[in-house]
């Protein structure tokens, strides 16, 4: 059982879509230029070239340093266990493991301890700035009520 619509119903029923469409855009839109999305975006970029400049500390400082603790004659990169005909290379895996350390130990430093520190400073800081400016008024009438209360719980 078909029913024939009109063209006026074919334009209802076509706007809905694009009514839908330009309001997902829209919210779309909204979404990608939150502020939370492009902090976001900067963060995940400067991450990964802070991870290209650890991986390459890892590699060219680091690993070359550990080939010299264990001298052969091939470097780390080469270092590989032969099992049959299969090879595991065990040498990138350090070099990997050495590379998450360093990320983890830079995170560690920057996150918990130099950020740790500047909150303390700043909570040092205001707790300093609020002694020296004194009772607030809340604070001087509080004062006064209880030395009030006191005056008549004496007498």
């Amino acid at each position: 059982m078909a029913t024939n619509l009109g063209a006026e119903q074919l334009r209802s029923v076509g706007g809905i879509g694009v009514s839908k469409a330009s309001s997902f855009m829209k919210e779309f839109r909204d979404f990608a230029l939150k502020g939370n999305v492009v902090d976001l975006a900067v963060g995940v970029i400067i991450g990964a070239a802070f991870a290209k400049i650890v991986d390459s500390l890892v590699k060219n400082i680091f690993m070359p340093l550990v080939s010299l603790l264990f001298p052969t004659e091939q470097s780390y990169l080469s270092w590989k266990w032969a099992v049959g005909n299969k090879e595991i290379p065990y040498g990138l895996f350090i070099g990997d493991v050495v590379n998450f350390v360093i990320v983890a130990l830079a995170l560690f430093l920057f996150v918990v301890k130099f950020l740790g520190w500047v909150a303390r400073k700043r909570t040092a800081e205001e707790a300093a700035t609020k002694a020296a400016a004194g009772p607030t008024k809340d604070q001087e009438l509080l004062t006064e009520i209880r030395d009030l209360l006191a005056k008549k719980s004496s007498l």
